[in-house]
């Protein structure tokens, strides 16, 4: 399903597609999955679902929980990121765990990296987003982390988010207002996924 402006976030960067519902004068259906194609954002309703027809207005509501789980973990792995300062060759965000795979040979000492997350997360810092153009981020090609991906260009401007004093890089996807929201977080399991590729895994604890 398309409509004409929506609050779901579409999967992407990583992090899932939002779930929620959309109900109308006389309907209701779950969606279970938001994505992009055909150069839209498409809304997945549950299979064997009755559809609104074309025109009707729908009110849109978020799985408000997952959502903000979701953004709890994308600003913990921005931390993450500027903890362990090495390139990114891979992550995923998800409600219960989440995990950043860095271009790195040394192990991870999990409690010292924990230690240095969770300050960061009590220190409150705020969180911002901001825009570049495809210029200027071409001018400091520093601020990509990622080794495998690059943000899209072409529209002319790219997104970055800011966290106050500890990272800056473009970034599509839904973040906090500060880092305090986080909450207490650990790192958890850590795995050599080759020489150099350790996939580091963080958790909520709550």
């Amino acid at each position: 399903m398309l409509l004409d402006r929506t609050v779901f976030y579409p999967m992407g960067g990583g992090q899932p597609g939002d779930h929620g519902t959309l109900s109308w004068t006389g309907g209701r259906v779950d969606i279970v999955d938001t994505r992009y194609g055909d150069g839209a954002i498409l809304h997945i309703a549950a299979p064997g679902s009755a559809l609104p027809a074309v025109g009707d207005s729908v009110t849109a509501i978020l799985d408000w929980q997952r959502r903000y789980r979701h953004m709890r973990m994308h600003t913990a792995l921005h931390l993450l990121g500027a903890v362990l300062r090495y390139g990114v060759t891979g992550g995923n965000i998800a409600a219960e765990r989440s995990r950043l795979d860095f271009d790195m040979e040394e192990s991870v000492d999990k409690d010292a990296v924990t230690e240095a997350l969770q300050k960061l997360v009590d220190e409150n810092h705020a969180v911002r987003c901001t825009w570049i153009t495809d210029q200027e981020l071409e001018a400091q090609p520093e601020l990509v982390r990622t080794m495998s991906v690059q943000p899209p260009k072409g529209a002319g401007k790219v997104r970055l988010l800011e966290i106050d004093g500890v990272d800056l890089q473009p970034c599509g996807g839904t973040h906090l207002k500060t880092t305090g929201e986080v909450g207490h977080i650990q790192v958890g399991k850590v795995e050599k996924k080759g020489k150099r590729n350790r996939r580091v895994y963080i958790e909520l604890q709550d």
